[in-house]
């Protein structure tokens, strides 16, 4: 069975809702922590590419020891995120997580620890494949991990 992406308008909605609640709450509402097979969600704060100001996005995440793992998906549009394009020319960043926030590094898995994580995620979401079939490149497995 194919799967089927929501129309853009949809997905667009849900973002800006999501954002507006963490906003309207001031951070109480919006973020959760990974259970079981289910991801959780954080802020990831980065610099802009181009304007150098800070750009805020809310993404879904597992947890990989002391690193959070994040896929460059974009709602599964074909461009890449803005947050991620802005994370490769700057890869220092901030999350916040449920109880607090930390400075990152952020990188693209490759090889053998790309795969891993993959399987990860197809462990949560048993539609992955399908969804990342409907992309003309590969989606980045992006490795956010904690910097003194």
């Amino acid at each position: 069975m194919a799967v089927k992406v929501p129309p853009r308008w949809v997905v667009l909605t849900a973002w800006y809702t999501h954002r507006g609640i963490y906003r309207l709450t001031f951070g109480k509402l919006g973020l959760w922590r990974p259970r079981g097979r289910r991801w959780g969600t954080l802020r990831l704060t980065t610099t802009g590419r181009r304007t150098g100001q800070e750009r805020a996005v809310i993404l879904g995440y597992l947890e990989d020891g002391p690193n959070v793992v994040t896929l460059a998906m974009n709602g599964w549009g074909d461009a890449e995120p803005a947050w991620w394009l802005n994370l490769q020319a700057h890869p220092q960043a901030r999350i916040d997580l449920p109880g607090g926030s930390r400075q990152v590094r952020g990188y693209a898995a490759t090889g053998t620890e790309r795969a891993r994580l993959w399987d990860c995620w197809r462990a949560v979401d048993k539609d992955l494949d399908g969804y990342a079939a409907l992309r003309s490149r590969e989606t980045a497995v992006v490795v956010l991990e904690p910097t003194p």
